[in-house]
Order: C-alpha cells, then structure tokens, then sequence
C-alpha cells in the first residue's frame, strides 16, 4: 500500500483528463466497423458523434444517455471527482436536457488507500447533487491506473433537443467557458504553473454548464456540443462537418484563462492537442501566425463549455441575460457560420 502522503494522482498516469482520449483519427476509424442499428425511435445515434445518444419514449419525452470517464490530471481526490462529473454532466446539457440519474465508473490500484476513492466519490456526488440528478449506484474494477467518470441518463423534449448539426450560414457562435485546460494541466503537471493558474484551471472544471444551459433553453439553438477532449477545433469541426457549413473563429476574441498563452510558447503542450491537429490538417484553415493560438485552438479541453450555433438575434439575448445572471463566466462571441467552404473550420485573427 502506498503511504497516503506519498500518492500523487496525476502522477501515476500519462495523460490526465480528456487529453486521455484516444485520437480522433483512430476512434473514427474503429467506430467505421461497427454495425449500424435501425430504430425509428433512436433520435440521435453513433452516427454523427454528437455528445449523447437519443430515445424517444413519446412525442414529448425522450431519453438521453452518455458517459465519460477518465484518469486523473489534479491532485486533491475530491476536486477530481468534482471534475469527473461535471465533465460527464455536461453532455446531456449539450443536447439540450436536464440530467437525472447517474451511476458511477470506478478503475482503482489495490495499491492505493480506498479512503482515497471515497474522497473522489464524494467529489463526483457533490457535482450530480448540484445538477439536481441522483446518483443511483455505479461499477468498480481493479486497475493499476485510476480512473472515474459517470453514466449520466437524462430527460430531453424531443422538439427541444440540441444536436451538433443543426448550424445554420448567418448564425453566430458563443461558447459558455474559457479554453486552455490542456495547456494549464500540463504545465502544473510539470510544477511549472502559478497558484492562480491552477486555482483558475480548477474553478473552470468544475463549473457545471447548467446555468448556460438554462439561459440557452428559453432561445432557438440551432446546433450545440460541449468542447472536451477534441478541443475547440475538433468539435468545431464535428458541427461543421454535420451541419454541412463552414465555421469561421475569431483567434482574437477567443477567451482563453490567465497564463495559457504563456505557457503554450513555453511548449507546455499536451500529446492530445498535436492529434487533434494532425488529424484536422486536411479540414482546416489557419490565418494567424501566432502559433499559441493554434495551439489554443486544438488543446482538449477537461469539462469545456458549451459551442453553441444560434441566430444573432437569439446571441445577442443570451449574451445580455448572462450578463445579468452573472455568469461565473462570461458568454463569448468566438465566430460565425458561413456556407460550405473546401474546409470545415477557419481560425483568422
């Protein structure tokens, strides 16, 4: 048994967070072979890679199911909980629901004190109680490398429902979260970011997308994703590809947390950020010559906020009752919707 004083969670993993996930370019090539299910009742499927699955159980009632797990990337067990679960939540806010039950995922070293894992269970309660779901039971298996996550079920109007396809030429583009999570968790993996910097990256996760999400509800949303492991990029490029549109971002608006920038041109980069590029190479059109921004642009993000396609009209709303809420995070304007172009998404200056 490791002395509890002596275990560092992000240390006994290569990759923390959603820059854990496997490359896009591999994932899509395995999901290809698999076969594909026919139900009139199957809404939203394995098809377009969108950020739940989709079952209407009636004209006004349809469910939604998802999961996300990963390994480690802060220290504090309960923060990692809080983390893991805002993470997997955030999903069923992307297509529009309200989370209801989740059960939990659980990969634990025989090596490590179990109170540990109680503390990150704790941590992953605290955030379902927030969401107002109930958290109704889960699975564990041993393995040398920890991991948690969640299955998260939640309840959606079939007429109300987000998808990432749905863009439209004219929308414009908002996202709920500052980028650089990759970034910032890879240079305090390497002891090499501020307090602050930390304290931010931390205060980022584990802000649930709820409130966002409960203004978006009153507004038409075109098309909506949650931007997670495959970066902003990546999932630009999933709502463009579907949407059969063009997404243009502005690099100069783009919130990105305090230190970010610094730390990109100190090379602390992490592995899943250059996957995410060459995997997109072929899909996209780069303007600037900041090569921080690029690396903005593709870093995968941990619990990320929402991208969300919507008339300006409807933008411009959002935009003002955030305000007025007092989002912990503003509502940005990071780009607009164009006709399809020969690439998927544009990142200017």
């Amino acid at each position: 048994m490791i002395p509890d004083e002596e275990v560092r969670l992000s240390r006994m993993v290569s990759g923390g967070g959603c820059a854990a996930k496997i490359g896009p370019g591999t994932l899509q090539g395995i999901l290809e072979s698999l076969p594909a299910f026919q139900d009139e009742n199957l809404l939203v499927g394995i098809e377009t890679s969108d950020d739940g699955a989709v079952y209407r159980i009636s004209d006004e009632l349809a469910l939604i199911q998802t999961l996300d797990f990963f390994p480690p990337m802060v220290e504090d067990p309960f923060v990692f909980g809080q983390i893991a679960a805002a993470n997997a939540l955030s999903d069923i806010y992307a297509m529009g629901g309200e989370p209801k039950t989740a059960l939990n995922i659980v990969a634990w070293p025989n090596c490590v004190n179990p109170k540990i894992l109680g503390q990150i269970l704790a941590g992953g309660a605290d955030k379902v109680k927030e969401a107002g779901a109930v958290l109704a039971g889960g699975h564990s298996i041993q393995d040398d490398v920890p991991k948690y996550g969640l299955s998260v079920t939640g309840f959606v109007d079939p007429r109300r429902m987000y998808t990432n396809r749905g863009a439209r030429p004219g929308d414009v583009l908002l996202l709920t979260k500052p980028l650089g999570t990759g970034i910032i968790n890879t240079a305090v993996k390497a002891d090499m970011a501020s307090s602050q910097a930390e304290q931010e990256v931390i205060r980022v996760m584990t802000e649930l997308n709820r409130r966002a999400a409960g203004i978006l509800r009153s507004h038409q949303v075109h098309a909506c994703t949650d931007v997670t492991g495959f970066g902003l990029a990546g999932h630009g490029a999933e709502m463009a590809d579907g949407s059969g549109v063009s997404l243009e971002f502005y690099g100069s608006v783009l919130p990105v947390q305090p230190e970010a920038a610094e730390y990109a041109r100190m090379g602390l980069v992490p592995e899943g950020s250059y996957r995410n590029r060459e995997y997109l190479k072929d899909r996209t059109w780069v303007q600037t010559e900041e090569a921080w921004l690029e690396d903005i642009f593709f870093d995968p993000q941990t619990s990320g906020g929402l991208l969300v396609s919507l008339e300006e009209s409807e933008a411009e709303a959002v935009e003002q009752e955030a305000r007025e809420e007092g989002l912990p995070f503003a509502i940005c304007r990071i780009g607009k919707v164009k006709e399809r172009e020969r690439w998927s998404i544009c990142l200017t200056e």
